[in-house]
């Protein structure tokens, strides 16, 4: 299936959102998932699942001042 990740077109067989964290080696530990602008907690991420056209956004923390 063809998905948006991080606004770049992209071809995933992941079909949750776990699966694609996986998928392209994010540390699922780290980061925080919006799902077509709606934030999805790490609890959901097994449940979340992708379809066609849908937009993720992956954001990691950043430090600095």
């Amino acid at each position: 299936m063809r998905i948006d990740l991080n606004g770049a077109p992209v071809t995933t067989t992941a079909r949750t959102l776990a699966a694609l964290l996986a998928e392209h080696g994010f540390d699922a530990a780290s980061v925080a998932t919006a799902l077509n602008g709606q934030f999805v907690p790490r609890s959901a991420r097994d449940a979340t699942a992708l379809e066609d056209g849908v937009k993720v956004e992956v954001l990691s923390p950043m430090q600095g001042g």
